[in-house]
């Protein structure tokens, strides 16, 4: 089965259709919109073994992984759900009026989050379902009270067609407006192109390739109305491993990193691409127990051609660099003539020359890590000091060791969203507290998250309101609260009403 690409016509169309849903759907309650994306959860699970049989034909992955992107997907529809419902996320605030505060006095003024409109969506190639077309950006953006366009992604186009249906039902089973969820195709880059451009589209969510990510961001930017372009691009998710504790643990720590590295087939956004350590003992026998970890691992089909062949051309690339030393390939190689193959390997390079070449800091997506040598721990702090932004960054090492060496974390507090101690970048949980997000260019912008409740504050903009009538006022900042949700009011966190 193929799809037509969307014409010109088509996406503006179904950008003024969603800017007409837009003009209810904003005011429609918490509940209900929880309603509607309980009841995508549901359709979606009604899909049964064929979205399963499709996802994993159209992108190699295998099947426990599908269903756990499939739970991931739903679970996340829900945990909006919920956290809409409640309805403390607008953020409430209540200032009083002081009529007689000298010399001026004082108004009332209340605040809140309110939906910014159309969001165009680009489904993911690595997430079929988690990143795509019910995936946490469509997700977070109907919470907000937004309308979503989702340019499918056509390494997995049928699975998208899928779950648009699944959506579409569940919009006529909930009453939501007809132009509340849009799905396109496009093979090429018109499609996109002319959804990011279309004045009717208000936010960009996108997940990809740091060239993919910045072309959209530098577009919405040219706009006569320049919009927030949301994207997750490139990351090396860089791990520290300390020395005196590498000496202790490098059978361990070898193990655990060669398996987040292959996992997937390195296709993860949080795949460890660099791993920084000190010469000595403790790294070269860390090595010699990730090269075997890493050369008994089998090359495993890439989620498409493209991919492949991307990973193969920048593996190539990076191994020619002055001074970078292949440490070990996987045994089995790619199945002749099968170019869709990705094969583990991992690499070396001394710290001065990593300092000296900052294409070996950029992201090889796929099963491939650089370990950088430093001579000591100050040329190590300098290749920190270097890195730009990054998803994750990890440090490795005793308690003891780590307080040491608290300069790094406060180093690496500049340059990541997500600090890990003791563990691998790779498996990112979805809860409250999680921030997916990093400066440039891991994202477009690093005051937000990608993953979690926080990711609903995308696609929302605050909103005063100056000395309004109290029966004028949205319910979340009425004096009586009938939604019953937590307002800071006159600097105080409570429920109460006024």
């Amino acid at each position: 089965m193929s799809f037509k690409d969307a014409t010109l016509t088509e996406v503006d169309a179904a950008m003024n259709e969603a800017h007409v849903a837009f003009l209810s759907y904003k005011n429609f309650s918490g509940k209900k919109r929880a309603a509607f994306l309980r009841a995508i959860s549901d359709e979606m699970e009604a899909l049964g073994d064929e979205l399963v049989k499709t996802a994993m034909s159209e992108t190699a992955l295998p099947e426990a992984r599908i269903i756990g992107e499939r739970g991931r997907t739903t679970g996340q529809c829900r945990m909006f759900a919920d956290y809409i419902e409640e309805g403390s996320w607008v953020e409430g605030r209540i200032d009083t009026a002081i009529p007689d505060r000298t010399p001026a006095p004082k108004p009332d003024i209340r605040k809140k989050l309110i939906p910014i409109g159309p969001v165009v969506v680009f489904g993911a190639a690595n997430f079929p379902l988690a990143y795509s077309t019910a995936g946490g950006d469509t997700a977070s953006a109907l919470a907000a009270g937004c309308p979503v366009i989702v340019k499918a992604h056509p390494a997995h186009a049928k699975t998208s067609e899928l779950v648009a249906g699944a959506i579409k039902k569940a919009m006529n089973k909930t009453g939501m407006p007809a132009g509340v969820f849009q799905h396109l195709h496009g093979s090429g880059f018109e499609v996109g192109q002319a959804l990011v451009k279309h004045p009717r589209t208000c936010a960009v969510g996108f997940t990809g390739s740091f060239l993919g990510g910045k072309a959209l961001f530098d577009l919405a930017n040219q706009r006569p109305t320049p919009i927030p372009v949301f994207a997750e691009m490139s990351s090396t998710n860089p791990v520290v491993l300390l020395p005196d504790s590498l000496k202790k643990d490098f059978e361990k720590t070898a193990n655990t990193l060669s398996s987040s590295i292959v996992l997937g087939v390195g296709q993860f956004c949080t795949n460890p691409g660099l791993l920084f350590a000190v010469e000595g003992d403790g790294l070269e026998q860390f090595i010699k127990y990730l090269s075997a970890g890493i050369s008994k691992s089998l090359p495993a089909e890439m989620l498409h051609e493209g991919i492949a062949k991307n990973y193969v051309k920048r593996l190539s690339e990076t191994l020619s660099q002055k001074g970078v030393k292949l440490e070990v390939q996987a045994e089995t190689e790619s199945k002749t003539g099968d170019k869709d193959q990705g094969r583990p390997t991992v690499a070396s390079v001394q710290a001065a020359t990593f300092l000296e070449n900052p294409s070996l800091a950029e992201e090889v997506f796929g099963p491939f890590s650089l370990i950088v040598r430093c001579k000591d721990m100050n040329e190590l702090n300098s290749v920190v000091g270097r890195i730009h932004g990054q998803l994750t960054s990890s440090i490795i090492g005793e308690v003891e060791e780590i307080a040491k060496h608290t300069s790094l974390i406060n180093m690496l507090t500049e340059k990541a969203g997500r600090l890990i101690i003791n563990n691998v970048p790779t498996g990112v949980e979805v809860c409250p507290s999680q921030n997916h997000g990093g400066p440039f260019p891991a994202t477009t912008d690093s005051r937000f998250t990608a993953v979690g409740t926080d990711a609903i504050k995308r696609f929302a903009r605050p909103l005063s309101f100056q000395n309004f009538p109290d029966s004028l006022l949205p319910d979340e900042l009425k004096n009586n609260n009938p939604l019953g949700i937590w307002r800071e009011v006159n600097g105080e966190m409570t429920r109460k009403n006024l």
